[in-house]
């Protein structure tokens, strides 16, 4: 879902991106992370449901991800703070593409 249209670059396929985020579990809304990280979009550098949720977006767009577990951390999650099979909520902010 788009939150805020961006007017930049757009991040394409195995091009090097920035975002900054923040996480949050669907089930509780409690905070599990935030940040700012660089990654090869589509290169699995990071959970599916980013790869997939952060192409097309253009530079200065902010889009909420809803990620299920099948595309974030599954039935092992990522403890201690994302429990198994949890839905994640990521507020993605596009900073360079």
């Amino acid at each position: 879902k788009i939150l805020t249209p961006g007017d930049g670059a757009e991040a394409k396929r195995l091009r090097t991106i920035h975002v900054k985020y923040a996480g949050v579990l669907a089930a509780t809304g409690r905070k599990f992370d935030a940040g700012k990280i660089k990654f090869r979009l589509g290169a699995g550098d990071v959970i599916k449901g980013w790869d997939v949720g952060c192409l097309g977006m253009k530079v200065g767009e902010k889009r909420r991800l809803t990620i299920p577990p099948k595309m974030a951390y599954g039935a092992r999650g990522a403890p201690p703070d994302i429990p198994k099979n949890a839905t994640l909520v990521f507020d993605v902010t596009l900073l360079d593409a």
